[in-house]
C-alpha cells in the first residue's frame, strides 16, 4: 500500500506540474488531487521536494534496470536519457525551479553507483582499495552528470544515443586505466 499512495502522489505531481510550475503546487494541491489526508501525505515525504527526489531515484532506478556493467552501462545511460526525456515537462519544470545543485544531487547517486558497479567489474581480479574505486567511479560521475545538465539546459535537443556514444569514445578504455594507476597488487605508490 506505501508503494502505491508514493506512486500516486508521484503521479499527481507529474499531472499538477503540467499546468504550474513547482513552486507553485502544494501539498494541499496534491492531497487533494490523490485523494488522501495531509497525514498521509507527511508520513511517505517531508515536503514537496523529498517527492520530487524519490521520484527522480524512482524513474532512473527503473531506466537502468540492472545495466550496471561494462558491456551494458551505456545502455542504461542512453535510457537514463530517454526516461528523462519522457518526462521532460517534470524535468524542465524542476530544473527551472531548483537550484542546479539539487537537480545534481538527484543524478549523482545513481551515476555514482553504475559506475561503481561497473568498476567493481572490471577491477575483481585487482586489489584496489573501496575508496580508490569510489573516487574514480566520482570523477566519472561528474563528467556524465555535466553533460546531462548541459543537454536540459539546451532543452533537449541532442539525440541521446549520441551523446552517450560520444561520452564513451572520450572515456574509452579510461575505467581500465584509471584502476590500474591505482592498483595495489603492483607497486602502488601515491604520486
Amino acid at each position: 500500500m506505501s508503494k502505491l499512495t508514493k506512486n500516486s502522489l508521484e503521479q499527481s505531481l507529474k499531472n499538477l506540474l503540467k499546468t504550474k510550475p513547482l513552486n507553485r503546487i502544494t501539498i494541499n494541491d496534491l492531497v487533494e488531487d490523490c485523494g488522501i489526508s495531509r497525514m498521509t501525505f507527511y508520513y511517505h515525504f517531508q515536503d514537496i521536494y523529498d517527492l520530487v527526489e524519490w521520484s527522480c531515484l524512482e524513474d532512473a532506478k527503473k531506466a537502468l534496470k540492472g545495466r550496471k556493467t561494462y558491456s551494458t552501462w551505456q545502455e542504461g545511460f542512453i535510457d537514463l536519457f530517454h526516461a528523462v526525456y519522457e518526462n521532460k515537462p517534470f524535468i524542465m519544470n524542476v530544473y527551472h525551479c531548483v537550484s542546479m545543485e539539487q537537480v545534481e544531487k538527484y543524478l549523482k547517486p545513481l551515476t555514482d553507483q553504475l559506475l561503481l558497479d561497473v568498476l567493481n567489474e572490471l577491477s575483481k581480479d585487482m586489489v584496489i582499495r573501496e575508496e580508490d574505486k569510489q573516487f574514480i567511479a566520482k570523477i566519472y560521475s561528474y563528467m556524465f552528470v555535466g553533460v546531462m545538465l548541459d543537454w536540459i539546459r539546451n532543452d533537449m535537443k541532442e539525440e541521446p544515443k549520441t551523446l552517450v556514444s560520444r561520452f564513451g569514445k572520450a572515456i574509452q578504455n579510461d575505467f581500465i586505466n584509471a584502476l590500474k594507476r591505482f592498483r595495489m597488487d603492483t607497486e602502488y605508490t601515491d604520486q
